[in-house]
This record gives C-alpha cells, sequence and structure tokens, in this order.
C-alpha cells in the first residue's frame, strides 16, 4: 500500500528542520499524550480487574456460591438435607454453618467480631481459610482462629485465653453469655473487614455457646465455577425444605459489584478523553505541516506524484505518531500493570501516604489483572482514532493546487 519512497518522505516529514520546531514539538506532544493516555487507561483497567477479581474470589470463598437461609432463623440441617443438595450436579461442598455477632475480649483490648462456625472437616476443606492460615491451626473443639489485624491490635497471640460475650440472653434474663476461648490460629485472608472481625469456631461449640440446640443459620453450597451458582440456584432449593430462603452469591453482593464495574466504566470513559485529546493535537500538527509544505508538495506533483501519493505520504506521518504512541503506552501500561503493589510500598515509602488504604478498600494489598483482550481493544482503539484524526490534513493535502501553492510561495 505504501511504497517505498512514500515511507521516506513521510518520517523525513517528521523530522522537522530549525524554522520547522514548532511542528515537531506539537508532534512530540501529540506522542506523549497517546503514550501516557494509553498507559493509563491499561493501568485503571488492570487495577480494576484485579480489584473485582480478588475481592469477588474472597466474599465467595467466606460464602459459598449458593446460601440457604432459614426465614424464621435456625434450622436444621440434617445429613440427608446435605446429602439430597450434593446431588445437583456441578456442586463441590454443601457446608451446614452459623453465622453470629458476638463481643470479643483480651486484656485491655475489646471489639466487635463476626463468628463463622464450621465443622472442621469443612473448615479444612475451604481454601480461603486453610490457605489463610499465617500460624497455629484452625478452630476445632474449645480453640478458635481469629483474623490478623485483630490479633496484632489487641496482642494477642497464639495459646492467649480471650473472652467472648454473645449479645444474647437467657429466657429467663440475667447478664449476657460469655464465655473463654483458647487462641490456636491466625488467618489473613487479605480482606480488612474480616482480618479486623473474624473468629472462626467449631460448628458444635458454637451451637452450644449460643444455644441453638443443633441448629445452623444458613447452608453454603458451592460449585466448580461460580456462574453455575445463580444457574444452578432453582435445582439446589428443590432440594431443599419449603421454609428456607435461596440465594446466590450475585443476589447477595450484586449490588456491590455493580458499582464496582460503573466506577471501571466511568473511568475509562474519562481516561480515554486523554487519548481523543491527543488525537486532536495530530490535526493540528499535520494542518500545520500540511501548510509549510505547501511548496513541497507543489513540486512533488509537478515531478509526477499523483493525489493519492500525497494522501498517502500525509497519511503515514500523522497514523506513525499515534502507532508509535500506542506502541509506548502498551509497553510501559502493561509493564507497571504487573507492579502495582510494589509501586504503591514505593509511593507510600517516599511519602508517608497510604494510597490505597486497606482501611476504605477493603483488600490489604493493590491487586492487578491485565486483561489481553482489554489491552487489544484499547490498541485499536487508540490507533483507529489516530488515523481518524490524519484523514483531513491528509486530504487537505492531497487537494492542494500546485499552481496555487507556488504562486503565493
Amino acid at each position: 500500500m505504501f511504497g517505498i519512497l512514500e515511507r521516506w518522505i513521510a518520517f523525513r516529514y517528521l523530522g522537522a528542520r530549525r524554522q520547522e520546531g514548532f511542528i515537531s514539538v506539537i508532534a512530540g506532544f501529540s506522542f506523549l499524550g497517546i503514550a501516557l493516555g494509553v498507559a493509563t487507561l491499561i493501568i485503571s483497567l488492570s487495577v480494576f480487574n484485579g480489584f473485582q477479581r480478588d475481592l469477588l474470589s474472597r466474599v465467595l470463598g467466606f460464602q459459598g456460591h449458593v446460601v440457604a437461609m432459614g426465614q424464621y432463623g435456625p434450622f436444621q440441617a440434617s445429613d440427608a438435607l446435605v446429602e439430597g443438595v450434593r446431588g445437583v450436579p456441578g456442586v463441590v461442598s454443601v457446608m451446614p454453618s452459623l453465622d453470629a455477632q458476638g463481643l470479643l475480649s483480651y486484656r485491655d483490648f475489646a471489639g466487635g467480631v463476626l463468628v463463622k462456625a464450621l465443622r472442621p472437616a469443612d473448615m479444612a476443606a475451604r481454601p480461603a481459610f486453610a490457605d489463610a492460615l499465617v500460624e497455629g491451626t484452625l478452630a476445632e473443639g474449645d480453640g478458635i482462629a481469629i483474623g490478623k489485624r485483630m490479633a496484632d491490635n489487641g496482642r494477642i497471640k497464639i495459646g492467649d485465653r480471650v473472652t467472648i460475650l454473645s449479645p444474647q440472653v437467657d429466657a429467663g434474663g440475667g447478664p449476657p453469655r460469655s464465655r473463654a476461648f483458647t487462641v490456636t490460629g491466625i488467618v489473613a485472608l487479605g480482606v480488612s473487614e474480616f482480618d479486623n472481625t473474624l473468629v472462626l469456631m467449631d460448628l458444635e461449640t458454637a451451637q452450644e455457646f449460643f444455644q441453638l440446640d443443633g441448629n445452623v443459620t444458613a447452608v453454603e453450597v458451592t460449585f466448580t465455577d461460580p456462574a453455575l451458582g445463580p444457574a444452578r440456584m432453582a435445582d439446589v432449593a428443590a432440594r431443599l425444605p419449603a421454609g428456607l430462603h435461596v440465594q446466590n452469591w450475585q443476589q447477595v453482593n450484586g449490588a456491590f459489584f455493580s458499582f464496582i464495574e460503573t466506577q471501571r466504566n466511568v473511568v475509562s470513559l474519562i481516561l480515554g478523553m486523554i487519548v481523543v485529546v491527543a488525537a486532536f493535537n495530530i490535526i493540528s500538527g499535520m494542518i500545520m505541516m500540511v501548510q509549510d509544505k505547501g511548496r513541497e508538495i507543489a513540486i512533488l506533483r509537478t515531478m509526477g506524484a499523483g493525489r493519492g501519493t500525497i494522501l498517502r505520504i500525509f497519511l503515514m506521518s500523522g497514523a506513525s505518531i499515534g502507532v508509535a504512541g500506542t506502541t509506548a503506552g502498551l509497553i510501559l501500561g502493561v509493564t507497571l500493570s504487573g507492579h502495582m503493589e510494589q509501586l504503591r510500598q514505593l509511593v507510600k515509602a517516599a511519602t508517608g501516604v497510604d494510597p490505597f488504604n486497606s482501611d476504605i478498600y477493603f483488600l490489604s494489598s493493590l491487586p492487578s489483572f491485565t486483561d489481553p483482550w482489554q489491552v487489544a481493544q484499547v490498541a485499536v482503539a487508540s490507533v483507529a482514532l489516530s488515523l481518524l484524526a490524519t484523514l483531513y490534513p491528509s486530504w487537505r493535502a492531497a487537494k492542494l493546487d500546485p499552481v496555487e501553492a507556488l504562486r503565493y510561495e
């Protein structure tokens, strides 16, 4: 499509001489604008992808893909009920669980806690808890495992005895129930809310402490793929008693993840405007180049160059800025996306300010996941904008009358 002579002239025009330096400056700023716009867009998309993916995996690992709860409070989860749900295609595990709130105290430390009780075998089989264990063992018997941030804040160590206070009182009145437990494990789930408040407890011990008479608050079903949760929820509900309320993870957390998706789309639109502005810089630079190269265009036309040749020369000159800027932006964006946590620590050490406060953003580290399909979309859009920006100046150059150009020259 482009001949050797056309390519040689196009790239020679980009290297402006001294009297044409302003054109070169505009081309340089266009290149930087496109490179920074593409890099920033890829980085922001990668951070949003990583945040959504990491948070989703941790939240789903904590509660299951489908959750059945009693409409009127705790209920009995018999072995027959569990085995019936286990027969649904794609089910990996069915775990009766107990969720309750309480108050944990240790010496001068006190704080509200979320008690999560499972059978010891189920707790060990759930990767979200087994892989999060950083010290000791998971809960069994009178032993409990607590979140790492809570352990650090309360200076609680393995083997310490802590007191958990239940907000419920006996039917005959009196003070709330309390009991001392031994800390046997410390877990770090990577979600600040869980690491601050979570207490893992043996299911039988929790049922006795909260006086539930062997009842549970939920039955959690995990599938081979989270996408099967909404699709197979009706099958799970059909195998459960009529008094249970069944929800999938999208219904429980859908609003939260929809908010993240909306934020990503808005940020992508705003950052994408950087590339659009850089494309407009290409238009202005190319128009100035056409005006400045009028004499050269006229000479080329008198030597036999057709309108198509002139159009392709200026089209290549402008498009090369966009392609080079897009390539530089892709390299910079993909490289930085893979080292976001290191950059966060560097900024924190240099400024003393944490740009990703875990108390605000839930996760304790800055996640990042670069989607190749999104990178390809950004690259194609950037190159397409650059090509569109060069069409009008190139058309003006091709339509230039050589007689008029030489007369006014």
